[in-house]
C-alpha cells in the first residue's frame, strides 16, 4: 500500500512539474511576443498628441534608430534583389535557340546558356560541350536528370546541340553590337 501511495504521488508531482515547465515556455513565448509588437510599432505624429515624457522618448528613439536601421537594410537588398531581376530579365530571350535547347536544356541552364540551377554553358566550345553530353548520355559522368534527358537522343541530335551552345557567346556579342 505504501508503495503504490508513493507511485501515485510521484507521477502527481512529475505532472506538476511538468504543468510549471508549459506555463514557464508559455510565459516566454508571450514576452517575446510582447517585445515584437514593441519592435514593430510606428510611431506618428499627429501634431495636437500630448507630448510624451523624456524617459519614454529616449527609449524610443533608441528603438527607432534600431527599426530605421533594420528597415533601410531590408530595402537595400530588395533594392538589390530588384536589380538583378531586372539585369537578368534585360539578357533573357537576347537570341534565339532552338526548340530542343528549349526543350531540353533552358530550364536549368536557362534561355541563352546564362545558367540558373544548371551551370552557364556560354563561352563554352562546341567540342567540349559535346564531350560532356556524350559523358552524361553514356553515364561516365553521373546525374540523373542530364541521363534522363539525354538517354533517347542519337548522337547527331546531341552534335547538333552541342554546335548550337558552342555558338551562344557569338550570337549574344552580336545582339549586343545592334
Amino acid at each position: 500500500m505504501k508503495h503504490t501511495l508513493a507511485a501515485i504521488v510521484t507521477v502527481l508531482a512529475l505532472g506538476a512539474m511538468f504543468m510549471v515547465y508549459q506555463s514557464d515556455n508559455e510565459v516566454h513565448k508571450l514576452s517575446e511576443i510582447t517585445k515584437m509588437i514593441e519592435k514593430s510599432q510606428i510611431k506618428v505624429n499627429l501634431g495636437n498628441a500630448t507630448p510624451i515624457t523624456q524617459e519614454k522618448q529616449s527609449i524610443d528613439k533608441g528603438s527607432s534608430a534600431d527599426i530605421d536601421k533594420e528597415q533601410n537594410q531590408k530595402k537595400k537588398e530588395l533594392d538589390e534583389k530588384l536589380q538583378a531581376l531586372k539585369n537578368k530579365a534585360g539578357n533573357m530571350a537576347a537570341f534565339e535557340v532552338s526548340s530542343l535547347y528549349k526543350q531540353k536544356c533552358s530550364s536549368c541552364h536557362g534561355v541563352n546558356g546564362e545558367g540558373i540551377i544548371g551551370p552557364k554553358l556560354i563561352g563554352q566550345d562546341a567540342q567540349t560541350v559535346y564531350q560532356d553530353l556524350i559523358d552524361f548520355k553514356s553515364g561516365k559522368r553521373k546525374n540523373y536528370v542530364m541521363y534522363g534527358l539525354l538517354s533517347k537522343m542519337d548522337k547527331e541530335q546531341l552534335k547538333t546541340l552541342s554546335d548550337e551552345i558552342g555558338l551562344f557567346a557569338q550570337k549574344l556579342k552580336e545582339y549586343q553590337e545592334q
